[in-house]
């Protein structure tokens, strides 16, 4: 890291650098946390975990200098990252960058440690899963950054999985839209949180392996950046789909509140929706999805709510997946949920589910199918074509 940060700094760039903890380390605070209490303080549990960021910054601070590169290294509450007080998932509410600027303005390059602020009272907080790439996409907001490199272990951003389609092809540019819907829908290359981030403030979004020398890697912009834009970006898959189906419930107003409540009480995230009128008249049929971790405690409540609301049955099933298309080409043009369509009927894929907006499209199918549809999408629509 110092290595490619010293590069940059060689050639009159001043740099803020945002690290996270190193490999492991979050898993083993968290494990002997767990030897000391049954249920963690949250607030403790942030002061214990930010250790290993503090760590990070410092080490590399030190490498930096030892390669002749001027660093200094701050952590969250250092720079006053202010954020609200949610311990474990907390939101950024402020960034004061003098100290920075003037590091920066003194030659320095700037170590700060991700994934951590501080509330207005002054309490360690933590950002939640993926909170170091908030935390730089943050900084790059407040200090007007030309670009916000986010290093990581793939060398960008690819238009389906590679370890399913080996033909999948790494994309140049892609919208900030796009990569929203893309990490919603269950690529793992970005946190939605950082995305979001970029793209409220503008800020040009470049994802890089480190594992390489001199990546290009693929830049997160705004629409208007892109001149070639393709009719379909990347297609995006989630295994981690479970089914609930509420059989014959009364079709009227307010059933579907009576319905998700109790799921919303029970702090379960519901993903897509599908009412439909049953066959007999005065019923409806409602289905949604939800994490597989929640799968049980909601087909628990489901069963319960089933009996409130005099429903015929319900109906499960933990083994789903959804695919989706993303592409912001899709705004002008027709016919790409026909087409989707049409190549899962030829694999002989049944769709359970669908779910549209402007620029994507997402099905629901058994997830024994969740590769060939990928495979054939990514074909049918030549995605595999630089």
């Amino acid at each position: 890291m110092a290595k490619k940060i010293k590069a940059f700094k060689d050639k009159g760039n001043q740099l803020v650098v945002s690290v996270s903890a190193m490999s492991g380390e979050t898993n083993r605070m968290s494990a002997l946390a767990l030897e000391v209490q049954d249920s963690p303080s949250l607030r403790e549990m942030d002061v214990l975990l930010t250790t290993g960021e503090q760590v990070t910054i410092s080490l590399l601070a030190m490498a930096l200098q030892q390669s002749g590169c001027d660093a200094i290294s701050y952590t969250g509450a250092q720079v006053r990252i202010i954020t609200d007080s949610e311990h474990g998932k907390a939101r950024i509410k402020s960034i004061d960058d003098h100290r920075i600027r003037r590091s920066l303005a003194e030659g320095k390059v700037v170590v700060v440690a991700g994934f951590q602020g501080v509330d207005e009272d002054g309490h360690i907080t933590t950002l939640g899963r993926g909170g170091s790439d908030t935390t730089a996409v943050a900084l790059a907001a407040a200090l007007k950054a030309d670009e916000c490199q986010i290093y990581t272990d793939v060398d960008g951003v690819y238009t389906t999985d590679p370890r399913i389609e080996p033909n999948a092809q790494k994309m140049e540019t892609v919208s900030y839209e796009e990569m929203l819907e893309m990490s919603s829908l269950g690529s793992k290359v970005l946190q939605i949180r950082s995305v979001e981030f970029a793209s409220k403030y503008q800020v040009p979004l470049r994802v890089l392996s480190s594992m390489i020398d001199n990546p290009v890697g693929t830049l997160i912009t705004s629409e208007e950046n892109i001149v070639e834009r393709a009719l379909i970006s990347g297609i995006a898959h989630n295994q981690d789909e479970a089914k609930l189906s509420l059989i014959g419930v009364p079709d009227e107003p307010g059933i579907a509140y009576k319905i998700l409540n109790p799921i919303s009480r029970a702090n379960i995230e519901v993903d897509m929706i599908v009412q439909s009128v049953s066959a007999r008249e005065g019923l409806t049929n409602f289905a949604f999805t939800v994490h597989r971790r929640d799968f049980d405690k909601a087909n628990s409540i489901l069963h319960s709510v089933c009996e409130k609301l005099g429903a015929k049955a319900v109906q499960s099933d933990n083994q789903t997946a959804k695919v989706s298309l993303v592409g912001i080409g899709m705004r002008s043009h027709a016919g790409i949920a026909a087409k989707m369509f049409e190549v899962l009927h030829k694999e002989n894929i049944n769709i359970q589910m669908i779910a549209t907006s402007e620029i994507k499209i997402s099905v629901i199918v058994d997830e024994k199918y969740l590769e060939l549809a990928v495979r054939s999408l990514h074909k049918a629509f030549e995605l595999e074509q630089k």
